[in-house]
């Protein structure tokens, strides 16, 4: 169905005369929709043909492809070879003029009954697809290529038919060696070229889901859950939430889940484009389709079915391929105009070459015009900016990058500041505790265990660092009492009778040498937690966030590619300080809170920078919205990566620079389709009106027009192809 038009039958756009697309019922429901790749606005039951462009439609839904070939190619390979055998006879017959004695074996009478004979199936039959989408785009006054393709072969058709059976209808000005000339074979042949091409684009146009095929065929199919102690092998749709699976060596993990037992390595290349292998163990999450590598271990199913990381990306690709970039709203403006303009041309094209033309003037206005609405076809500028949409958003996909929709991919290619958060973002997003200082009169690990005793109640992440840390010594911790927790300054509450306090403002009088010799950790941008026991200071822990592997690299690469990158943290300002530094970053700024934040981006904005806001926080979520493009993090929380139009899967800033790298090598692809596009037809329609006839004596035979039509389509699908080839590494 289309917006505000309901129709459950195949066919095509009325509005654009495309085929529509079908789309693979999802698990919630059996209705299979349909969309067409260049107006997704068009939404079906059934497969079909766009109403505004007439393109096969194709499935919103993708899903595993079968052995079996897409039907709209099936039916249009059909028709181009049935129609290949029947053109050779009627070329041949028109080329006759080339040779003398063949004249001799087949009249001219004998020749022109066996092209009326052989060309009508083809035109009538083989090409009666283009004469049905031409039909809807007139009865829904969206005038499409498949409008020019039908006016130009059927006016070819129609004249030769009547100048077949009636030529006395025609004054001697049409005839050449006494004999009204015929077109039949210009019909055939102009036919059989669209249909080449149109099998052609079909065929190319399967090769942009290709990596999302690629996601989907990585799926496991069956899944070993253990029950009472005992294995058993089910169908991955037959596994909940909450079962306990097994994953042996070299099986791909079946859902999402946490590992309960065993230790491994897992291929995640698939989901994030690296291809080192991620070393897993107890509490570790998995993710559903990626490869486990050599141990064994069991795990506990969290999200099931549509629910897992594969589903999801599955889904936001190929609504993503579907979405519509700005600039294609150019194309979209010319396209409105085109087909008109080109109607009217070859019209004027007609009437100069019928009146000023040479003899016969009727005859070389008619064969003019047709190639004009034959060359002019707008196929290509209408797929221009879809396809390379639909090839890049895969290949983001395959490299852990999913953009949410086009519009966001054209505004990540002008983005020239990065704000970045500092946890979860530059660093690991998983505290440590690194040093542990204590006064004289309490042990270390005594300090430890009661801090550790006190921070089990809380659900900060230094807290569990804490917690953590305690558990690895094999401390054994006692239950507090009268837990209290101030925001912006720490926690209190008791211990085995000892009142304790813990938070990064809580000295007593005596501070001055713990504080001095927390100031050291303090200027290396490291945590430092203080603890007080019977209000006198015990000492402190130091928490240090480290910094990924990856985030050096990252933004020297950012640095470049001639973009400014700004740390905004919620830390002390010292620490944002020391980070800056040690990764030379441009600016920084500390004691951010999310309305900072959210003030910053939107001042970046008012000064005219284009900003993009990376973070993984429920505080990053206000000024990833506000940012022309936020960047989420795979690791942060859901809130972020709802508002941001981008999301890294593994979650570091190399994603970022993936993601820009693609960005600004679509949007170049874009832009490299359009000028074909429109310098296609800009040279082509003047040479098919006879432009150059005055001068060098060339004219454009139809044919030749309907050849160049058919593969400046494939051309501008091959060059979006080539974003295959676009490497994914940094």
């Amino acid at each position: 169905m289309c917006p505000g038009q309901e129709n459950d039958s195949p066919g095509s756009c009325t509005h654009c005369g495309m085929a529509l697309e079908s789309s693979i019922p999802s698990p919630q429901s059996e209705i299979i929709q349909y969309t067409c790749p260049m107006h997704p606005e068009i939404i079906r039951n059934e497969p079909g043909n766009c109403p505004i462009c007439g393109m096969a439609l194709e499935p919103i839904q993708i899903q595993k492809t079968s052995q079996e070939e897409n039907p709209e190619y099936h039916d249009m390979s059909r028709r181009f070879w049935i129609g290949v055998l029947l053109a050779f006879p009627i070329l041949f017959l028109a080329m006759a003029d080339m040779f003398p004695r063949f004249q001799q074996l087949v009249p001219s009478s004998l020749s022109r009954w066996i092209q009326f004979l052989f060309s009508t199936p083809i035109v009538l039959w083989a090409g009666w697809p283009f004469f049905k989408k031409a039909w809807a785009s007139v009865v829904n006054r969206s005038l499409n290529m498949f409008s020019l393709i039908a006016l130009g072969i059927g006016t070819a058709y129609i004249y030769s038919v009547i100048a077949f059976w009636f030529p006395q209808l025609f004054p001697d000005s049409f005839r050449y060696h006494g004999e009204i000339p015929l077109y039949f074979e210009s019909a055939a042949i102009i036919t059989v070229l669209v249909l080449l091409g149109q099998v052609l684009e079909l065929k190319a146009r399967s090769k942009t889901s290709s990596a999302i095929q690629a996601l989907l065929q990585r799926a496991p199919k069956t899944a070993r859950i253990i029950q009472n102690g005992i294995e058993i092998e089910i169908p991955i749709d037959n596994v909940h939430a909450g079962d306990i699976l097994r994953v042996r060596p070299g099986e791909k993990i079946p859902v999402d889940g946490i590992i309960t037992e065993g230790h491994s390595f897992v291929d995640e290349s698939m989901m994030t484009g690296e291809p080192t292998p991620v070393e897993k163990s107890l509490k570790d999450k998995v993710t559903g389709g990626t490869i486990n590598q050599t141990g064994s271990f069991i795990m506990k199913a969290e999200k099931v079915g549509s629910e897992t990381m594969l589903s999801r990306i599955v889904q936001m690709v190929s609504e993503a391929q579907r979405s519509r970039a700005p600039i294609q709203s150019l194309a979209d403006l010319v396209s409105s105009y085109f087909v008109p303009a080109v109607i009217l041309t070859a019209l004027i094209t007609f009437l100069i070459w019928a009146f000023v033309g040479p003899q016969p003037a009727l005859v070389y206005a008619l064969v003019n015009a047709v190639a004009v609405l034959i060359i002019a076809c707008p196929c290509a500028l209408g797929l221009a900016t879809p396809m390379s949409i639909m090839v890049g958003m895969g290949k983001g996909a395959e490299a852990g990058v999913l953009i949410k929709n086009a519009a966001a991919l054209e505004r990540l290619e002008k983005v020239r500041t990065i704000v970045v958060d500092k946890t979860g973002t530059l660093t690991e997003g998983k505290p440590k505790v690194t040093n542990i200082v204590a006064s004289s009169k309490w042990p270390e690990d005594e300090l430890l265990r009661l801090a550790a005793s006190l921070e089990q109640n809380s659900e900060h992440p230094i807290a569990s660092a804490i917690v953590n840390a305690a558990q690895q010594r094999s401390l054994t911790l006692s239950v507090a009492t009268h837990f209290e927790s101030i925001p912006g300054q720490g926690i209190k509450g008791f211990v085995e009778g000892h009142e304790i306090a813990i938070g990064k403002s809580f000295l007593s009088q005596d501070q001055t040498l713990l504080g001095n010799k927390a100031l050291e950790f303090i200027q290396q941008a490291q945590t430092t937690i203080f603890i007080t026991i019977d209000k006198e200071s015990a000492g402190f822990i130091v928490v240090s966030d480290p910094i990924k592997e990856s985030t050096p690299k990252a933004i020297q690469e950012l640095h470049r590619m001639g973009l400014k990158v700004i740390l905004l943290s919620g830390d002390n300002e010292k620490s944002a300080e020391a980070i800056a530094k040690k990764l030379s970053i441009d600016e920084y700024y500390g004691n951010a809170t999310p309305q900072t934040k959210l003030e910053f981006v939107r001042k970046l904005r008012e000064k005219g920078e284009s900003v993009a806001m990376a973070g993984d926080g429920i505080n990053d979520a206000p000024a990833l919205s506000a940012a022309d493009v936020g960047i989420a993090m795979g690791n942060g929380t859901d809130v972020a990566m709802e508002s941001a139009d981008v999301m890294l899967v593994k979650g570091d800033l190399q994603g970022i620079v993936r993601a820009i790298r693609l960005s600004r090598e679509v949007m170049r692809n874009i832009r490299q389709n359009l000028f074909f596009a429109f310098i296609y037809n800009i040279a082509g329609i003047p040479i098919a009106a006879g432009v150059l006839y005055p001068f060098i004596g060339v004219l454009l035979n139809p044919m030749i027009a309907a050849l160049a039509m058919s593969f400046s389509s494939v051309s501008v699908i091959a060059n979006a192809l080539r974003l295959r080839m676009v490497s994914s590494s940094p």
